[in-house]
């Protein structure tokens, strides 16, 4: 069973908490838990590898350019909260399958 994301609007898109498994065998979206989006990443978390690969992830899922995703904290952190410009929050269900 899985938990709603937790999405804030903001004036530019949205704001929401994922949570990055990085080494994983495959990269894909997988379902919310405890409220934040999980990403497994097959880049390892040295150099930005995996928080490169997590804005592409996101960006191509929705269907804008890698510019409009932002890191907004947690960079050295598995959970980190991203901004997406030019989207909006009913955008986001369409990220992951249950």
């Amino acid at each position: 069973m899985s938990d709603e994301l937790r999405v804030t609007r903001t004036a530019d898109g949205v704001i929401f908490t994922v949570h990055v498994q990085p080494r994983a065998s495959r990269c894909e979206i997988c379902p919310p838990k405890e409220g934040e989006l999980r990403l497994r990443l097959t880049s390892p978390p040295v150099d930005d590898a995996a928080n490169k690969q997590c804005v592409e992830l996101i960006a191509k899922a929705l269907g804008v350019a890698k510019s409009r995703v932002s890191i907004k904290t947690g960079a050295k952190s598995r959970h980190k909260t991203v901004e997406v410009d030019g989207v909006d929050p009913a955008a986001l269900a369409t990220l992951y399958k249950e």
